[in-house]
């Protein structure tokens, strides 16, 4: 079989989480057993670069039954469930990923996705776009075009498109509203605390915490460490963003003010040196520190290399940096994801609207492939509803409907008050 993975015995134990998932996403069951019958995807060669995680294998099942082919790896060296992606192996799945793979590894494992000449492309953090249109140009001829699911990867895409770089049509499924207002806000929320817990150990309640970042994912950070009995203080450079945190309840400060108060700091920025060598100098001895932003350059670690003097592992993806001041500072998950590094990633029940929303752009593509132009194409506002309807029913919930009187009062200008 093609693919590389670290264990195949773990695949018995992948397929285990992979049935509790698939009993936690109604949505995507649901969709994989409408397209199972009508194959919209046949013919269609999917190569993918995302977490690879149960839910993914979710999602790659569902493709496979809409009659794709797919070659997939994983989009974070540190990111894999090894039992699942033993578990897709077993299932005769090309699949190149394992955990704590090498950089130099990681982008072996998007070549080997690319053999197959793939004609959709399936992204999160935009490493298998960028790694076509910098080193396999000739192969964005063939392809019909892609998908991305992150914010930086989207900000970045959209602007090699308005400088007429972007070698072919690719769906923004991260600003889908099923999306980035569920999956970014829950999903983040809940699974950044679940991974701090788990590398730590720590009573939350009555820590401070430093949200750097009040984005939708640093929203949902924010609002799960406050439920948890924390006091919240969030950095931002945007103004708006600020006074939402403020509103919201939080305290609003530069880091240079919050770093030496703090006793957790978690970056979901997107940006680059968040958090430098003076933050780590000014913070409290055993001040933790962490990442839930895609990439992991959000804290400077060489910065806190460079001033620290010994360090060790106290726990698993807990890394104790003692610097020369004496202070102990905690990195969790080498500054990575911390909540796929330390925990399993998001609930599989968030994770159903986000990859509903991936295969449907799937869908979308190959059955507009002549049509579309080489620029980012937002989710449709029809399958944004259609998604979340689809979710409250699966959760039993109704709600209203406008009745014919109302809907024509909707734009019914000559309407007085």
């Amino acid at each position: 079989m093609e693919g590389k993975i670290k264990d195949i015995k773990m695949a018995e134990a992948g397929h285990l989480k992979i049935e509790w998932a698939e009993a936690h996403m109604p949505v995507m069951m649901a969709l994989r057993e409408k397209y199972s019958k009508t194959k919209p995807l046949t013919g269609m060669r999917i190569s993918g670069c995302l977490h690879v995680t149960k839910e993914t294998a979710v999602l790659v099942r569902t493709l496979i039954a809409a009659g794709a082919q797919v070659a997939w790896s994983g989009c974070n060296p540190l990111s894999t469930q090894d039992d699942v992606a033993a578990a897709l192996y077993e299932e005769d799945v090309p699949i190149w990923a394992w955990h704590g793979m090498s950089t130099e590894e990681f982008y072996w494992c998007i070549d080997q996705t690319l053999v197959q000449k793939p004609t959709l492309t399936l992204d999160d953090g935009a490493d298998l776009i960028f790694t076509i249109h910098n080193r396999y140009p000739d192969l964005a001829k063939k392809i019909i075009g892609g998908s991305e699911e992150t914010t930086t990867g989207i900000h970045r895409l959209r602007a090699m498109a308005a400088d007429g770089k972007l070698l072919y049509p690719v769906v923004a499924v991260n600003d889908a509203e099923t999306k980035w207002d569920f999956d970014n806000v829950y999903g983040t929320g809940q699974s950044s605390m679940d991974g701090i817990l788990r590398a730590t150990s720590i009573l939350m309640a009555g820590k401070t915490m430093v949200v750097a970042g009040y984005g939708h994912c640093g929203k949902g950070c924010a609002m799960r460490a406050d439920g948890l009995g924390a006091n919240v203080i969030c950095t931002e450079v945007k103004p708006t963003a600020a006074l939402k945190a403020t509103l919201d309840g939080y305290r609003v400060m530069p880091m240079d003010e919050c770093a030496p108060i703090g006793d957790i700091f978690i970056t979901a920025t997107g940006m680059k040196d968040v958090i430098v060598k003076r933050h780590f100098e000014m913070m409290k001895d055993g001040a933790i520190v962490c990442n839930t932003g895609h990439y992991d350059c959000e804290i400077n670690l060489d910065d806190l290399e460079s001033i620290t003097v010994s360090k060790k592992e106290v726990r698993p993806n807990c890394v104790q940096h003692t610097m020369k001041n004496g202070k102990r500072i905690y990195v969790l998950g080498e500054g990575r994801l911390v909540n796929l590094v330390a925990a399993e990633g998001h609930p599989s029940e968030v994770m159903d609207m986000s990859f509903a929303n991936q295969f449907m752009a799937m869908i979308f593509l190959a059955k507009n492939k002549t049509d579309l132009e080489n620029k980012v194409y937002d989710i449709t506002e029809e399958q944004d509803q259609e998604i979340a309807a689809l979710k409250l029913q699966t959760m039993g919930i109704g709600i209203d409907k406008l009745t014919e009187e109302q809907i024509r009062y909707k734009t019914a200008y000559y309407e007085g008050t």
